[in-house]
């Protein structure tokens, strides 16, 4: 069976600049996508997927759908959900087995980061899943090819998920830059350990350019990630969360948290298991 995209849509921009971006991935992938639209029908739905949530009638939510994936490029099939975004998405994995969700990050900078409840940091809580956040001005759609990935000098495994990033991370032709920030190590032991703890996990034996290293010695990883992840160098960074990072009551100071909800450019977050 053929790798798919599931892609999170509401209509708004974010969204959509969340699929022309999947649309992207999809090609050098091979992958389908699978367009999910959740209809946020719950009187107690807590969550603010886009800041304005779209009030659409089921015909007019088939219309836009199928007008949608009739203008794309790859092969799609597109699905209405029910009630909380984060367990509709859990469901559709279930069924679908994505390489990745895909879902559109919306404009939260004037908002403290205390008061942002946006869809893809409460899936991370409910149900961790490879996921790529596509902020809501990125100015380009192609695919990323230059990879920032940031660890944190401890061993991860990715699970049953290695492989189909492995296979992303290869696809794309990725240069990877393996990227740890500490506060004591050398700049030189800290780049050597970071590298072989990546080595380990597999996700970069397929690739056909060295892997480069960058340490830094900073006090907060999350603000020295954001520094060092511009657009004019990176197209991607890769966060390893690890269950603390996303099951704490202070869940929005994580560093996995910030970067997601700051980043300039689109964030894949893989849960490490």
């Amino acid at each position: 069976m053929a790798p798919s995209l599931l892609i999170l849509t509401d209509f708004f921009l974010a969204a959509t600049r969340a699929l022309d971006y999947a649309t992207n991935l999809a090609g050098p992938l091979g992958a389908r996508l699978v367009l999910l639209h959740v209809r946020r029908d719950s009187v107690l739905d807590p969550e603010m997927f886009t800041g304005s949530l779209s009030n659409l009638n089921k015909e007019a939510i088939a219309l836009a759908l199928s007008s949608i994936a009739g203008n794309l490029s790859v092969p799609v099939v597109a699905e209405v959900g029910h009630g909380r975004v984060a367990y509709a998405v859990a469901d559709a994995v279930s069924r679908h087995h994505p390489t990745l969700v895909v879902l559109g990050r919306p404009d939260t900078e004037a908002t403290p980061d205390e008061l942002v409840s946006t869809t893809a940091l409460d899936m991370l809580r409910t149900a961790p899943y490879p996921m790529l956040v596509v902020p809501h001005n990125m100015p380009t759609t192609r695919p990323p090819r230059r990879v920032l990935l940031a660890v944190d000098g401890e061993p991860f495994s990715l699970g049953q998920h290695a492989g189909a990033i492995r296979h992303l991370l290869a696809a794309l032709h990725a240069e990877v830059t393996v990227l740890h920030v500490t506060e004591t190590a050398t700049a030189a032991e800290s780049a050597a350990a970071a590298l072989e703890i990546v080595q380990r996990t597999g996700l970069t034996t397929d690739l056909v350019s060295p892997v480069r290293t960058l340490s830094i010695t900073a006090p907060a990883p999350a603000e020295a990630i954001l520094q060092v992840a511009r657009p004019a160098d990176y197209d991607l960074v890769v966060l390893i969360a690890r269950p603390r990072s996303f099951l704490g009551e202070l869940f929005h100071h994580s560093v996995t948290a910030q970067v997601v909800l700051h980043s300039a450019v689109p964030v894949l977050v893989l849960p490490a298991v």
